[in-house]
Formats: structure tokens, C-alpha cells, sequence
């Protein structure tokens, strides 16, 4: 039978949550479809796709319909014989029952698409998009479960959580971020202008062309030299640096009067000062060019706490292009954040060019409506069924990847690769098996399964935690090390090529699914051959495979946790400890799971008091990607927390219990069971070497995404991993001690709003981090509102009208009738979200 079917663009598709509080840990929700076509959508022969990371309870679906979990988060609802003709005008609605809950805008199944002939060689796509989604409102719907006690955010909740900030005067916020170990005002200032001249020792020339481009974007040209006498001087020097962690990057940054003078340790010491001296230039030259450049009197002596201050950004979920890479370079650069962990491969994508095997981005970097996968990779995070031009397409060329080499290492920041193995890498793996059928039909079997990651007669019944099936490779195949090495080697040539130093491989190394491997007869042949008895050991083999091709080219073996933990049998259940058998093998692994409640808060420190070298990535304060509140409209995901601008600051490295309270549920812990948990020793104090924020890529769909959950949280997060811990952290009385912590936090707060994000506001056209929400209250007919950064703008209307930069500033208290909306502003006209209250 022939149909003429509904364009993709004429059905309207409507999702809402109806409860969370259905029946355990399960949601009920409602789809609607509307056809607004002038043709019948018939009942049968078609399938409505949707990206969606909660499953589908079996059985549950009502309307005429069934739902079917692809793989990965790629599900298809599909119409059952009861679903008859839905005729133009008409609306279908179907429920069903989801597995977990839904209390967040970004929770919404995403990127429709309906496939017509679906599972036929005839098969084609009409593209709908995103649904519209319905308001979250009641309790049921805003609350995981009863037992949800997190606050949920409204415009009073802000007001309480505001109401401990006040508006400081610029003398007492300080001028630098992070804070210097010591910041000493002087009288007067020195003005840079077109006859300055900046003098620097001949080891210091990158830097000094550094600060010479820097000061010309700032509209004043400089000439520079190596003799003589200047208003600017570079020069290396013996730096105290306490008990700095990287002693190397230590500075000192004198502005008199008379000139500048920069002393550092290193060329990285020198670049950190000129970061200071940059934010103590006039803030309005961060928007337009200035003839002349006031430099306040100031001495600064610094030096960082921990060598290790990274940001990872994953761009294998959703692609980002290297002009928002660059730009998160140029932020990190300002805050001397030093360690950028690209994570350029995952199972949802490809993203940088190996010319030896183009199929990795031929292939593995694209996303779209696909009958078998060997054109492109299915739909992901509501990628849709477009190849081109959508979140999930995108790679970056051998050049382009040069060029964010480059670019970083001008600016003293090391690019760590991730590429993401043995799990996560589902992208490899149709890649190279795209590779192998490309050439077996071309009668070469050999070259074929050089590179092949796959065994065909794998039989293991395995489910990762993004759903996926099949995307672990074969570690029992000779080809997955060859394919290894390849990709290492290649990487090692383009790092060569951009004049980048490459010390450490990042492998992932992490979420390897249970039963992964257990029915592949390669694998199960290769154990046996070798004596193994468990899966364990097969995992051992893998690492120590890797750690041999990153041997050869001094590359220190990285990965998440799990590269440094082994399971073991205690008492009759499986638990992870370290794993001695890579204590000495050079091996860093970056630790992400401290959810609180879980049971694995203390991995970090196990792991460090066991001789591991640790980066601390604790979820619950250093995951950029989760929302910032418990708001339906707020972007992010939330299982390890709502992350605020302050959580980062408020995180203590060497001791994560000393403001842990709640659990995810906002459950007050166990103190008995906290208790219990591993504590650093004085060894394991000297292994932790650093922090880093992440940036997963699952809800990362456009550039403004990234640098709304970028920033302002990555200059908090710069502040914690610089400086030492707060003083707080040693009053005993509680009340004291909060009173300390708030105190600090309003400080800084301040110094958010009226000097680092006034920069970011003019920086590359301006930067797009998060506007703080606005808190408000009515009070005996009275309107109190605040902001969590004080020193932003926040204007209001009365008329119902979206509150707009000739819209009133709110100043103080006054009396209001009706609905009052308000938003915050940026200095540059950008608004953030609008709230209401009603008098």
C-alpha cells in the first residue's frame, strides 16, 4: 500500500510530565501529536523517533501506541493496530510510563523525527524537532519524590538565599582573580601609551609578544626590545612562592608611577603576572579601544596552590566549533586556569581529523537519520534526523586542531587528549566497522579488519549508562592496539607539528558496562589462552596494552577513576578498591564520583593515600553542566546536584566533609557513616595535585549553552583551585564559621559582578555566561527584590510587559499592585531570565 504522508514540519508534537510520585521511581507523562497537514497519518507504516535518556516502562503505553528503546537514548513510538487515522486538525494523545523522574525542561524527549516505510530499504525522514513543553507547576512535577527535600527555586527562595549579600564599595573586593597571596594598594598609577615600551629578557619574548598583542587589542600599540630601559619590564627572578604546588608559576607584579615590573619564576610566572596586569587595566577597554591605559599602584606577590587547575570540555556528545573553544581558551587564560582535558571522542561522536583513518570523521563525527550506520551515526541529545548543520555534526580539521594547539600553548595552557577507550566509544567502533565493509566489498579482507574493533559473533547482553549496547570495543583483538597506536601516534604528530607540548593521554577508561565482553567468543578464547578467570584481568591487560604505547612517547597514562580501582569480593558483594597493580605505572586518575549518599564519596582519597597521583573532578561542585537551580527552565542535569555559582568556591580540596550536610535528596548525611570515610594522610595530602571542572556534552547544543554553564562557575572554580583554603575552614563554632563562609562568598560575589564579569561582558564581543536570577518577595504590598551577584542591574515592569534595559532599575522597597516582572542585565543589554511576583 502507497501513501502520501504529513510533512515533519506539519505535526505538532506536546510533552508533559503528569507526576513523578506515580508508582516507585517512575514518572507519568503525556505525549500529544497533532497533524496539521492537509493528509491523514495513516495507522501503520511509520515511527516517530525521539532522543530521550529516560527509558520507557514496558507495557505501559496508552493511545494506540508503542514505544521501543533503540539504543543509546534513540527511542521510536510506533502506532499499534489500535491507533487507526489520525485526520488533519485531529490530536492524538498518548501516555506512558518513564522509568526515574522528570523535574527539568532539559529532561523533555527531544529532536523528533518520523521515518515513513520505517525498517524498509525505502525508508526516509521528515525532520519535526524539538516538542513543545508543557509547564512544570504542581509539586508532583517539580519534586523527583516525596522524599525530594532540595529547595525548589522561586523568586522567594532566591530572595532568602540572597539576603545575606550586601553591595560593597570597590576598596573592599580586591582587583585580581584569584586572589594573590598578598595585593598591597600604592598611590597614583602608571599610564601605558604609544610610548611605552616593554623591555623583557630574550627567554621571555613569546610572552612578550603575548602582552604586546594584548595591549593593542586595548587600543594602545607598544613597541618592544631586549635593551635598554621601559615603562614595562619582563625579566626572570628567584619568586617566593610559600608552599605553592607549582612553584614555577610563581610572580610578582609591581605598578608605581615610574613603570611596571613583571619578575617570575618562568615564562609561566611572567605570563600570570601579565594576566593580573590585564585585570587591572581600565575594564572599558575590554569594549573599546583606549588611547591610553591607567594602571592602578599596586604590588602583587602570587603563586598557586595546586599546578593542576583544568577544565574538561566534551564535544563528543554535541559538537562545539573551534571558535568556542578558543573562546573558553581566552576565559581560562584571564583566571589562569592552565589544563584544558579536551574530550574529543565519546560514543556519540568523532571530532578530530586522523588523516590515516578518515572514516572516523567521514563517519564518526555525524549524525542523522541513517539505515545501518555506515553513512553516519544515529540521532543523539535531539541531534535530529539532519546531518548537516545540526549539535551532533562537526569535527575539527588537522589545521583547526593546530590552531586550538597553538593558541593554547601561547597562552601557557596544556591540552590534554581524551580518547575515549575501551567503552565510550561507540563512534570508533561503527567507524571502523564502516571501514571494514567499505574495503571486504573491495575484496581486501586483510586491510579490512586492520583497524576492526569489533567482534561480530559478540553475543554479550550489556547496557551502559547512556543506554547503549554496542559501544565497548574488543580488547581481545589485535587490531584494537594497532588502531590504538595509530590514533596515538598521529596525535603525537599534530601536537609536533603545532609546537604544543602532549605529556599526558587521557583514555576515559571509565563506565565499562557489567557483562561487556562476557559473551564474545574472542575474547573468552583469549582469557582462557592466557590463563585469566576474570573480566578483571582482561581489563588489566587492556591498561597495561595502552600504557606500553604511551610509554613510547613519555605520555603519562590518565583516565577517570575506574583505571586505578579493581573490584573485589567482600563478604559476598562486589566492592572497588585501588588497584596496585598500576600504583607505580604512571598512571592519573581524575576523580568524579563523591555524590553524597552513594557510597563512594571517598574515592579520591583512597586512591591518593594508595600512592595515586589525583585530580579532583568531585561531581558535586565541580560539574559545570548540572543546572545552577532546581528550576524547570534552568539547562542541565541534576544527579549529582544543582551546582550555584558558589558551590566551587565553597568546595575545600584536602577535606570535602567539612561543609557536607545533605545528600542529593537534601537528606541530612549520616555522620555516623561519614564518619567512617577515608580522610588524606600526609602522603596522600602531597598526592592530590590538582582540580578540574567539567563540561559534559550531553546538553551542551550551542555555543551560548557552553558559556552559560561555563561561566560565572569556572571563575569561582579558578579562585578554589589557586587559593589556599579559606579561613573559615578553622572556626570551630558553627555559627561563627557560617557567618566567616558567607562573609568571604559576599566578597567575592562582588567581585563577580563588578569587575570579572564586567570584562567578560566586552571580551571577543562578549561572553555568554549565565545572568544571575533575580530574587523577590511582596511584603505588605510591598515589592524586596535582590540578586545573588550584587552589582548587576535588575529592572522591572508593571504593566505585564518583559522587563527590557529602559525598563525602571530596581533601587529599593516600594509599593506595587498587580503582577511585577524583573530580570537582570549584563552591562551590555543582555538579559537573563524574568521572573514574576504577584502583590
Amino acid at each position: 500500500m502507497t501513501y502520501s504522508y504529513p510533512a515533519g514540519t506539519d505535526l505538532k508534537i506536546k510533552w508533559g510530565v503528569v507526576s513523578n510520585y506515580h508508582d516507585g521511581e517512575t514518572f507519568l507523562a503525556e505525549l500529544s501529536i497533532t497533524n496539521l497537514s492537509q493528509l491523514p497519518l495513516p495507522g501503520e507504516g511509520w515511527a516517530l523517533y525521539f532522543n530521550s535518556c529516560r527509558k520507557t516502562k514496558a507495557g505501559s503505553i496508552t493511545g494506540g501506541a508503542n514505544i521501543i528503546h533503540v539504543n543509546g537514548d534513540l527511542s521510536k513510538l510506533t502506532p499499534t493496530a489500535d491507533f487507526g487515522v489520525l485526520q488533519p486538525g485531529e490530536t492524538r494523545t498518548i501516555s506512558y510510563i518513564g522509568l526515574l523522574w522528570v523535574i527539568q525542561e532539559t529532561d523533555a524527549p527531544l529532536g523528533f523525527y518520523i521515518v515513513y516505510n520505517d525498517g524498509k530499504p525505502e525508508a526516509f525522514a521528515e525532520q519535526i524537532g524539538d516538542p513543545e513543553i508543557l509547564p512544570f507547576e504542581r509539586p508532583e512535577q517539580r519534586r523527583r519524590k516525596p522524599e525530594d527535600v532540595v529547595p525548589i527555586a522561586t523568586p522567594q527562595s532566591r530572595f532568602e538565599t540572597n539576603s545575606i549579600l550586601s553591595l560593597l564599595s570597590a576598596d573592599r573586593i580586591g582587583l585580581i582573580t584569584p586572589t594573590p597571596l598578598s595585593e598591597t594598594r600604592g598611590t597614583g598609577s602608571f599610564t601605558i601609551n604609544a610610548s611605552t615600551v616593554i623591555v623583557h629578557a630574550f627567554e621571555l619574548d613569546a610572552e612578550a609578544a603575548y602582552l604586546q598583542k594584548v595591549l593593542a587589542q586595548a587600543g594602545v600599540n607598544v613597541d618592544r626590545s631586549t635593551q635598554g630601559t621601559g615603562g614595562i619590564q619582563l625579566k626572570l627572578d628567584k619568586v617566593e612562592a610559600g608552599d605553592s604546588g607549582s612553584a614555577h608559576e610563581a610572580y610578582e607584579l609591581e605598578v608605581t608611577t615610574d613603570g611596571i615590573v613583571i619578575a617570575g619564576a618562568s615564562g609561566h610566572g611572567v605570563f600570570n603576572a601579565i594576566q593580573s596586569l590585564r585585570q587591572l587595566l581600565p575594564i572599558e577597554c575590554f569594549h573599546r579601544p583606549l588611547a591610553a591605559l591607567d594602571v592602578p599602584a599596586v604590588r602583587v606577590v602570587d603563586a598557586p596552590r595546586f599546578g593542576y587547575r583544568g577544565v574538561h570540555l566534551d564535544v563528543g556528545r554535541n559538537f562545539s566549533t573551534k571558535e568556542t573553544v578558543l573562546r573558553m581558551l581566552e576565559v581560562m587564560a584571564l583566571h589562569k586556569i592552565n589544563k584544558f582535558h579536551f574530550h574529543v571522542t565519546d560514543d556519540e561522536g568523532w571530532r578530530v581529523e586522523i588523516p590515516s583513518l578518515p572514516e572516523l570523521t567521514e563517519i564518526g563525527s555525524k549524525r542523522g537519520f541513517t539505515l545501518d550506520e555506515r553513512d553516519h551515526l544515529v540521532p543523539s541529545f535531539g541531534s535530529g534526523a539532519i546531518v548537516d548543520g545540526s549539535h551532533g555534526t562537526g569535527h575539527y580539521s588537522k589545521e583547526e586542531f593546530i590552531e586550538i594547539l597553538r593558541y593554547a600553548t601561547e597562552r601557557h595552557i596544556e591540552v590534554i587528549p581524551e580518547i575515549d577507550v575501551p567503552g565510550h566509544a561507540r563512534a570508533a567502533i561503527k567507524a571502523m566497522e564502516a571501514r571494514y565493509y567499505r574495503l571486504k566489498g573491495q575484496g581486501k579482507l586483510k586491510e579490512a579488519e586492520e583497524f576492526l574493533l569489533t567482534d561480530f559473533d559478540d553475543k554479550s547482553v550489556y547496557e551502559s549508562v547512556q543506554l547503549w549496547h554496542d559501544n565497548v570495543i574488543c580488547i581481545a583483538k589485535e587490531s584494537c592496539y594497532r588502531f590504538i597506536d595509530t590514533v596515538v601516534s598521529e596525535l603525537v604528530s599534530l601536537y609536533r607539528e603545532a609546537g604544543a607540548p602532549l605529556l599526558v593521554m587521557h583514555t576515559g577508561g571509565d563506565e565499562i558496562p557489567d557483562g561487556a565482553w562476557e559473551g564474545s567468543p574472542i575474547c573468552q578464547a583469549f582469557m582462557k589462552e592466557r590463563g585469566m578467570n576474570s573480566i578483571q584481568e582482561l581489563l588489566n591487560y587492556f591498561l597495561g596494552r595502552f600504557r606500553d604505547i604511551l610509554k613510547k612517547h613519555d605520555l603519562v597514562v590518565a583516565g577517570w577513576e575506574e583505571i586505578a580501582l579493581a573490584k573485589e569480593k567482600v563478604g559476598g558483594k562486589t566492592v572497588l578498591k585501588p588497584n596496585p597493580e598500576f600504583v607505580n605505572a604512571n598512571f592519573r586518575p581524575y576523580v568524579w564520583n563523591n555524590v553524597w549518599g552513594w557510597g563512594q564519596e571517598d574515592f579520591a582519597y583512597q586512591l591518593a593515600n594508595a600512592g595515586y597521583q589525583v585530580v579532583l573532578c568531585n561531581v558535586t561542585n565541580l560539574y559545570f553542566d548540572l543546572a545552577y537551580e532546581k528550576d524547570p527552565a534552568e539547562p542541565g542535569y541534576y544527579w549529582g546536584g544543582f551546582l550555584t555559582t558558589r558551590k566551587p568556591f565553597d568546595f575545600v580540596p584536602l577535606d570535602i566533609y567539612a561543609n557536607a550536610t545533605v545528600n542529593g535528596w537534601g537528606q541530612p548525611l549520616d555522620a555516623e557513616n561519614v564518619a567512617g570515610m577515608a580522610r588524606l594522610t600526609p602522603e596522600g595530602r602531597k598526592n592530590i595535585i590538582g582540580l578540574q571542572g567539567q563540561i559534559w556534552g550531553e546538553n551542551a547544543r550551542s555555543k551560548e549553552r557552553v558559556e552559560h554553564y561555563f561561566a560565572p562557575r569556572a571563575i569561582s572554580f579558578a579562585e578554589r583551585a589557586w587559593v589556599k583554603d579559606p579561613e573559615w575552614t578553622e572556626i570551630a563554632d558553627p555559627e561563627k564559621r557560617k557567618a566567616k563562609m558567607d562573609s568571604d562568598w559576599n566578597v567575592f560575589a562582588n567581585r563577580l559582578a563588578q569587575r570579572d564579569l564586567l570584562r567578560l561582558d566586552g571580551l571577543g564581543g562578549g561572553y555568554g555566561y549565565r545572568v544571575p536570577v533575580p530574587g523577590a518577595r511582596i511584603e505588605n504590598g510591598r515589592l524586596h527584590a535582590n540578586i545573588s551577584l550584587p552589582g548587576f542591574s535588575v529592572r522591572y515592569t508593571l504593566d505585564g510587559s518583559e522587563p527590557a534595559m529602559d525598563s525602571p532599575a530596581y533601587r529599593e522597597p516600594m509599593e506595587v499592585k498587580g503582577t511585577v516582572k524583573l530580570a537582570a542585565f549584563t552591562s551590555t543589554g543582555r538579559r537573563g531570565r524574568v521572573i514574576s511576583v504577584k502583590a
